[in-house]
């Protein structure tokens, strides 16, 4: 058990049956509220991908335009407290991460996928704001952490996390000319995650699932939204080169293990944060 939200929640779980179904609605709304209000950033680049869709600037590529956008997001989001400036921080590490296996991934001889546009801000085969794609997911994440007010117990081992991180990410650069280990690693996530809960409180009532089954659920949005991003011509797979078509469903494993890193590294980030006031405090 470790600090800064990873905890045992003060109070007790109560059953669903001990809820009133008026209760479990508001519940419900409340959650689907907060949901929404921590999506303001992926909503946002969303929004963006569409009105770069429909009309040009002159003498700005589309891609440039996207990523003039996406800053100004982010510093409004930052103007007005949306985001603190310790949420941005967790963002841009996210985008720097991002942005890495993007440029690796796009490089011809790996090919699995490609911005074929032209752009001012193209750094090789790669523009600069497909890092803000991963900053959606880091963005998400850390917004619902604190306005759900996540609470987990039965962490594991903070060292076997980061192993686990390490290792996914890893893979994601050598499964192209090495053996993909991709399956081995969501056993692994589920064996080390097993007895971990991820705790949330949308208005009064506190709920529970297992942490694994909520990487699952961000997982499936997070290609959801990216089929929504594919469309909008974001990126650009190789069956989609003679027109859209819908993200192959096996993508789903590969953004499990990317929602697991990001979770992974929220946790880290967050303990450390508590450390360091500990510290202060003292």
């Amino acid at each position: 058990m470790i600090a800064a939200g990873i905890r045992e929640p003060k109070d007790p779980l109560r059953a669903l049956d001990r809820v009133s179904m008026p209760e479990l609605v508001r519940e419900f709304v409340a959650f689907g509220i907060k949901e929404a209000q921590s999506c303001v950033f992926a909503g946002s680049f969303f929004a963006l991908l569409f009105i770069s869709t429909q009309f040009e600037v002159p003498g700005l590529a589309r891609y440039d335009l996207i990523l003039l956008g996406a800053l100004l997001i982010q510093a409004v989001l930052l103007a007005t407290g949306v985001e603190s400036r310790d949420e941005l921080k967790m963002i841009m590490a996210f985008h720097v991460i991002g942005f890495v296996l993007e440029f690796y991934k796009t490089q011809p001889a790996i090919g699995s996928w490609s911005y074929p546009e032209d752009g001012l801000t193209k750094v090789g085969t790669v523009p600069l704001y497909s890092g803000f794609m991963y900053s959606a997911i880091g963005s998400y994440m850390s917004q619902a952490w604190r306005r759900l007010d996540l609470r987990l117990t039965n962490y594991p081992n903070r060292a076997v996390t980061l192993v686990l991180c390490i290792a996914i990410y890893v893979n994601f650069f050598t499964n192209a000319f090495f053996y993909d280990i991709r399956y081995w690693l969501i056993a692994a996530v589920v064996v080390t995650f097993s007895r971990s809960r991820v705790y949330f409180t949308p208005m009064h009532r506190t709920f529970w699932m297992p942490i694994w089954v909520s990487f699952g659920l961000i997982a499936a949005f997070v290609w959801v939204a990216e089929n929504i991003s594919t469309f909008f011509g974001a990126w650009q797979y190789p069956d989609q080169a003679l027109g859209w078509s819908v993200v192959d469903v096996s993508k789903l494993v590969s953004w499990s293990l990317l929602v697991i890193l990001s979770f992974v590294l929220i946790a880290e980030l967050k303990h450390v944060k508590a450390e360091r006031t500990e510290k202060a405090e003292t």
